[in-house]
């Protein structure tokens, strides 16, 4: 009876850590973190961020300069999968706020060049839909090329 309480435990702090975050919530290790994998410049500032998992693994953000997102296989990093776009490097954005079965909401991110990535964020509606329109608009404005 001691396993389920603690299995009940341990899914709720993860589920408790899986949540849109202001920039601002994020530690100077989670930073050191997103600098080392070359997606934060110095003096960058990430606006919002989601993690589905555990920040040292994935992370979906937008910040003042891109939109990225990241996924760090701890057991083969030939899995791994760092993407991003300058807004300026950015075609078109496209979001799925119900994209059905157990998938959660995500923008589809489409450079100049035709490349894709998608970055996912859930929570409630509400928040979902304000960082889908936050991201926009940082893009409407940044975006000139």
């Amino acid at each position: 009876m001691k396993i389920p309480v603690l299995l009940l435990i341990a899914c709720s702090f993860i589920l408790s850590c899986n949540r849109i975050q202001s920039g601002t919530a994020l530690n100077d290790e989670d930073l050191k973190r997103i600098k080392d994998i070359h997606l934060l410049d110095e003096g960058e500032r990430i606006i919002k961020f989601y993690s589905e998992y555990k920040k040292e693994v994935a992370g979906n953000f937008f910040s003042d300069k891109r939109i990225a997102s990241y996924w760090i296989d701890e057991k083969n990093p030939d899995k791994n999968r760092v993407n991003s776009a300058y807004y300026r490097e950015i075609r078109s954005i496209d979001t799925v706020s119900k994209p059905g079965g157990s998938y959660s909401p995500y923008m589809m991110v489409t450079k100049f060049d035709n490349s894709r990535f998608k970055v996912s964020v859930n929570g409630q509606q509400a928040q979902i839909k304000e960082f889908f329109e936050e991201a926009m608009k940082q893009w409407r404005l940044r975006r000139t090329r």
